[in-house]
């Protein structure tokens, strides 16, 4: 700004004094030509200082180089980028060998429990499944004989309806689960049960045995309901042991006698 401010006020005198040169040459030549040179001598210093300060104040302005990132300098910095993506690439984890180890074995320890648990409840899951809606589960088979049995009329009649059936009792009065037992005779699979019936007059323990057939179901062997007050006097519902023994018997083979 003051270097704008100076050549304004030096050009403005250099016109004023050509102005003023001109108006008296114009208007008084007589006057100027009698003027001795001693009388024009500070002028004409003075529009020399003029010129030379109109001269100096218009030089070009000294040129602000201003260096951008172009041309090889991107080389640098190129390869300062690279070299800060090259650290990156590499391992920050600085912890000791054990420590590492460690955690590893911490991890693959939770990862193992973790798929325990998932094949303990996908065999719960199987149990609860196979319980509940398999027709040869002890449930169902449990089900099946009880509503048989409610539906016999001589049970009804000794028992009196409604009859309600429950498993074993423990000592302090708590009905647990129906008692069951499944073993293999032959290559034949069985199954037995005994769980007790009640009516509003007397009670009765059940029991039934079933044995696998080559169709894959159960049939029953046995189903009979044995009366507490009366043990001796069974109320038979099947019986089928004489005629599955003698299927039995007549389709193994017959032994051949020693010679």
């Amino acid at each position: 700004l003051l270097y704008l401010s100076n050549l304004v006020k030096g050009s403005t005198q250099l016109i004023a004094f050509n102005c003023a040169k001109s108006v008296i040459k114009q208007k008084f030549p007589a006057f100027c030509h009698k003027m001795s040179l001693l009388a024009l001598r500070p002028l004409l210093v003075r529009q020399r200082n003029l010129s030379l300060s109109l001269l100096r104040y218009t030089r070009p302005l000294p040129s602000l180089v201003c260096r951008y990132s172009t041309g090889n300098a991107p080389n640098h910095s190129s390869k300062s980028l690279s070299a800060g993506s090259d650290r990156t690439d590499v391992s920050t984890d600085v912890r000791p060998i054990g420590e590492r180890v460690k955690e590893n074995t911490k991890t693959a320890s939770y990862m193992g429990v973790i798929l325990l648990g998932v094949g303990v409840t996908g065999m719960l899951f199987y149990v609860i499944f196979w319980e509940l809606f398999s027709s040869d589960s002890p449930n169902n088979i449990y089900s099946e004989a009880l509503e048989r049995v409610k539906e016999e009329p001589r049970v009804k009649d000794a028992l009196g309806a409604p009859i309600k059936g429950y498993g074993e009792e423990t000592r302090r009065g708590r009905r647990t689960r129906v008692a069951h037992t499944q073993y293999v005779k032959d290559g034949v699979e069985y199954i037995r049960m005994q769980f007790h019936v009640q009516g509003f007059r007397n009670r009765g323990t059940v029991h039934l045995e079933k044995r696998k057939t080559d169709a894959g179901g159960y049939e029953y062997r046995y189903l009979f309901v044995q009366l507490d007050y009366n043990p001796h006097s069974p109320i038979i519902l099947e019986d089928n042991r004489l005629q599955q023994d003698a299927m039995r018997s007549a389709a193994s083979p017959m032994p051949q006698p020693f010679l």
